[in-house]
Formats: structure tokens, sequence, C-alpha cells
């Protein structure tokens, strides 16, 4: 028997489900566009006048590789010509359109270093990377790495860092790994850390940048839109 409270009832329960499935409805809508939303943000990193640099070398292709060995220092190097040289012969462009930088870090900081550095720290330099001439077996009094009298017999292949920036090249050097190599070497010579460090400082090859740490330039190198590789 179907009475007048029963039909109420059930117009109250349908009315209530409508409200219900309307608010869910709603709350569906909103996730959804929030995650439309979501999907939309671009990350954009924080810019930071310690960087600008990145951004004033020329050229539309950003290459930075990483080193962080003598070898790693040395393969970089070869690296980097290799990648001027295959965009001249396979896209005809020249070095204008092309910026790269090579990181050294770590124990390959010091082929960042002129030969006027090598020659008087020669020592304490080996004590920490271990790195020798190949012609005398002795450790290097030079930037072997400025050198192309050495050819195959060092990782480099006989590309210098002189010839990379003729190509337009630049060098983050690591300013950690140099406070380092200052320290050990003032241990080593009784000198004053600091007056060591600046030694090192005003001694670094052309178009290097001082950088905070190398493994910062890393990050902020691939967040101005440099792609990166390894030098092992």
């Amino acid at each position: 028997m179907t009475g007048p409270t029963n039909t109420l009832a059930r117009r109250s329960m349908l009315a209530r489900f409508g409200i219900g499935a309307a608010a869910i409805g709603s709350g569906i809508a909103v996730s959804a566009a929030k995650a439309v939303a979501a999907t939309n943000t671009r990350f954009e990193p924080a810019q930071h006048p310690e960087d600008s640099w990145f951004d004033s070398l020329p050229g539309r292709h950003r290459f930075v590789i990483d080193s962080t060995t003598p070898e790693g220092g040395g393969s970089a190097l070869a690296f980097a010509n290799n990648f001027f040289v295959a965009n001249k012969s396979g896209y005809k462009l020249d070095a204008p359109a092309l910026a790269v930088v090579v990181v050294m870090r770590h124990f390959s900081t010091p082929f960042a270093y002129t030969d006027t550095i090598w020659a008087k720290y020669s020592a304490p330099i080996f004590d920490l990377i271990k790195f020798t001439d190949p012609k005398t077996k002795q450790p290097a009094k030079t930037n072997l790495y400025n050198s192309a009298a050495y050819g195959l017999t060092l990782p480099n292949f006989g590309t210098t860092v002189d010839s990379l920036i003729g190509q337009g090249a630049h060098f983050a050097v690591c300013d950690m790994a140099t406070h380092f190599f200052a320290g050990h070497v003032a241990e080593q010579t009784k000198q004053n850390a600091d007056a060591v460090y600046r030694e090192l400082t005003a001694n670094l090859v052309r178009n290097s940048h001082l950088v905070p740490a190398g493994i910062v330039a890393v990050n902020r190198a691939q967040e101005h839109g440099y792609t990166f590789a390894y030098a092992a």
C-alpha cells in the first residue's frame, strides 16, 4: 500500500541523493581542473646574478661537460673538441653557434691552473692527484693538457686548453677544490693558505670562471639550458 507518507519519503531521499551527486560532481570537476593546472605548470628555476655568465656565452646549442679526475679532465677536453668538430662537419655550424663549458672540479681542478702554478707546486699537486708526465715518468711540472706534444699518450688526445679557448670554450673552476689545494700546498710549503689561494686564482687559464663549487656549476648550467655529459 502506497500512502502520502511513503511518497514524501521517497521524494526526500531522491532530493538528498541529487544534492549529494551534484556535490560529488562538483568535487570531481574541481580536482580535474587542479590536475590540468598542475600539468600546465612549468618549473622555472631561480635566477642568480652569479650565474649570469652562462647566458652571456653566444650559442644556441649549449653543452656542459663535467670532470672530477685527472683522466676525466683530459677526456673532457677531447669531448669538447669533438663537439665543435662534429657540429662544423655535420651541421656547418661555426663556434659562435655553440656554447661549451668544461667543469674542472675535485681532482681535475689543477688543469685549470697555468704552467706557473704547476712549475712551482708540482710536488704538492702530485701528492693529491698522482698525475705523472708519461715522458719523464715524474710528477708533471707543467699543465700537460695545454701541450700538443703528447698526442695519444694522454686522454685529451692532443686537444689543448688553448685550442678549445680559441674555439670559444669556457671553464668552470671549482672554488672549494681550489681552497682545498691551497691548504695542502700551504701545508707542504710552509706558507699561508690564503696567500696560496690568491696565487692559484690569479693563475687560472683564460676563459675561466671561478664558481662556488663545481657541482653547483653542473646544476646551474643545466638550469640555464645546457645539456650534460660526464667525462670519465
